[in-house]
């Protein structure tokens, strides 16, 4: 069994008390004799002593630990989202407490206690909840806290927030596939989550439709298999009248539209127009390349961090909104 040395261990070896320790280990120089700090520190240097953080943040304001939430850590964006993020707070001298929420509400809410429990110096969330009831305890503390990424309906003004201008750049998208002779939106969809970023995609898209006079429908995946999706798909394509656009309301959803063109023999931007979110590099070299609208996630994490570091060196958990946009990357599939 591994033996774990203590700070009654280090006390013991420097012949002093447990308090002077603590004192040392905490920067706390002040009237102590060169030789007792000299004493100490070699005790702590001899003996491999770390203390435990748990025990740190205990004795101190703050522990250097942000709590960070992701939606699906499987997912390549939520990815980029967390490495932005820390690519800021490393640099700050903070670590992060990385915790998979898997687009679940109560998973997110248990994990939200225990980062609260944890004494955390603040949280980052990608929300699973539309309703900030979800969130407000934060308030009620002092906790500093951004979210990121996806919307919460009824956020304070003064909550930190950094997302994309999802509605308006498919708003813009839409207008753009009418004046390109299409008919028809078809746009396909994978919500996990309550709040999911591609609920204002879908409200761009639906109102850019009924102004220029085009049909819209989604098909929405959830709880489905590619099978599945394959025939909803044929059925829903097959009705439609006129040129059809296909688009990707989140990147993974890509893979199974590209199978299923390639199983249903159909071609872009011969038989329908594909657009996709997200930037998968990769998809340029898919026949003449896909269009994309683009997010930049590691820039987005960059900006939640400096949020969140602002609130705590101001001690202030007030904070503003920052939308980044979205880009528009224009190749031939429609």
């Amino acid at each position: 069994m591994t033996q774990h040395i203590t700070i009654a261990d280090v006390a013991r070896a420097a012949g002093v008390s447990v308090t002077t320790v603590s004192r040392i280990l905490n920067g706390r120089f002040e009237k102590m004799r060169p030789a007792t700090r000299k004493r100490v520190e070699m005790a702590i240097h001899s003996l491999n002593y770390v203390p435990a953080a748990s025990a740190q943040r205990l004795r101190q304001a703050q522990g250097h630990v942000i709590g960070v939430l992701v939606g699906d850590i499987s997912n390549p964006f939520s990815s980029l989202l967390a490495k932005g993020i820390d690519d800021v707070l490393q640099k700050a001298g903070y670590d992060i407490l990385l915790m998979n929420t898997n687009n679940s509400i109560d998973t997110e809410a248990r994990a939200l206690k225990r980062l609260y429990q944890q004494r955390v110096d603040g949280i980052i969330v990608q929300p699973n909840s539309r309703h900030f009831t979800q969130y407000e305890f934060t308030k009620r503390n002092n906790v500093p806290l951004v979210i990121v990424d996806r919307e919460v309906d009824d956020q304070p003004q003064t909550t930190g927030k950094v997302t994309s201008t999802n509605r308006d750049a498919c708003y813009q998208l839409g207008k753009s596939l009418s004046r390109r002779g299409y008919d028809n939106i078809l746009t396909i969809s994978a919500r996990f989550a309550e709040a999911s970023g591609q609920i204002p995609r879908i409200a761009g898209l639906k109102l850019a439709a009924k102004e220029a006079g085009l049909s819209y429908r989604n098909i929405e995946t959830r709880g489905h298999d590619r099978q599945w999706l394959t025939q909803a798909f044929r059925k829903q394509f097959n009705a439609l009248n006129g040129r059809t656009a296909v688009i990707s309301l989140m990147g993974p959803v890509l893979f199974d539209l590209l199978s299923i063109f390639k199983n249903l023999n159909l071609t872009f931007p011969a038989d329908l127009g594909l657009v996709s979110f997200d930037d998968w590099e990769w998809s340029q070299y898919v026949g003449d390349g896909i269009f994309l609208l683009k997010q930049d996630m590691e820039l987005m994490g960059n900006i939640a961090a400096d949020k969140l570091l602002t609130q705590i060196s101001k001690k202030d958990s007030a904070s503003s909104t920052t939308l980044l946009p979205v880009e528009t990357v224009e190749r031939y599939s429609i």
